[in-house]
């Protein structure tokens, strides 16, 4: 998933003749340093906050089962954290001039809120995923500003038509934390942790995936219509929307923790296809 919008806006930027190999590169880089210190601070927040308990559906998380201890754990959080900081730098110093200080200052903003963001998810005191605004989260970081971002450090441009594609990464990321949410609804209840599905009842919860799933097919055909250029080869990505809606189909219908559980990284995967589809189509175009 951490790949995902950082593909998306390099193909787009490629569609315009802008793309750079080592821009690429070093927001890959700095996105998957990002993800692991998400996974980290998960691991760790979740242990301390008490979703990870006995009653967990999902695999054994390191804290919680005696694997790593937390003063460790939070060693690994420093680590990747200043691993994420440092090649965010030296990406913003490759696509930005540092005479550019309001853009140079933005980015470098951008950049460290998405470190809080990673952080604060399930870790420290009022964890905002606690709240239920994880989905918010995942849909701006993996969507908006993933791609956005990506993309105008590429072109030092900004169309409002990427607007769409970004939507697409942005739905299907909230899905895959959906899933993620509703395999685990029994232990968040009890751990108090608000998330959607403990808000609103797993019925409703598979509703809304069917709306998060259909809002990035919408997002990713609308783009296609609002362009001249409409060739057979800009459509490959539907190729992607079987393997998208069967993951929607699992979920509606199953209620067992344990079988909902693999379509978490089914509905990963099948966004990365989708992206490199997206992308080929327009390069083939």
């Amino acid at each position: 998933m951490a790949l995902s919008s950082i593909i998306m806006g390099s193909f787009l930027a490629a569609h315009e003749g802008n793309f750079k190999f080592i821009i690429c590169l070093l927001a890959i880089l700095t996105t998957i340093f990002l993800q692991i210190l998400s996974n980290l601070a998960n691991d760790y927040g979740d242990s301390q906050n008490g979703a990870d308990s006995v009653f967990r559906k999902g695999p054994q998380r390191a804290v919680q089962s005696g694997a790593i201890s937390p003063e460790a754990m939070k060693k690994g959080m420093y680590l990747f954290g200043s691993l994420s900081f440092i090649t965010g730098i030296i990406l913003l110093a490759n696509a930005i001039s540092f005479t550019a200080f309001g853009t140079f200052g933005f980015f470098m903003l951008l950049g460290i809120l998405s470190i809080v963001a990673a952080i604060k998810y399930t870790a420290g005191k009022n964890p905002y995923g606690y709240a239920g605004l994880g989905d918010i989260s995942v849909f701006l970081f993996f969507g908006l500003v993933g791609v956005g971002g990506c993309y105008y450090l590429h072109t030092h441009t900004l169309d409002y038509k990427i607007i769409l594609p970004a939507f697409s990464c942005g739905f299907f990321s909230a899905a895959v934390l959906n899933i993620n949410n509703i395999r685990d609804i029994e232990s968040d209840k009890l751990a108090g942790k608000y998330s959607i599905p403990v808000r609103i009842g797993m019925g409703k919860a598979k509703i809304y995936h069917w709306f998060l799933l259909i809002g990035g097919c919408a997002s990713a055909t609308g783009y296609i219509l609002l362009n001249e250029n409409q060739s057979l080869t800009r459509w490959l990505f539907v190729l992607s929307f079987p393997l998208i809606l069967f993951t929607g189909i699992k979920v509606t219908k199953e209620n067992v923790s344990e079988k909902i559980d693999p379509q978490l990284k089914l509905m990963a995967l099948s966004t990365l296809a989708f992206v490199i589809l997206f992308g080929l189509g327009l390069l083939l175009s």
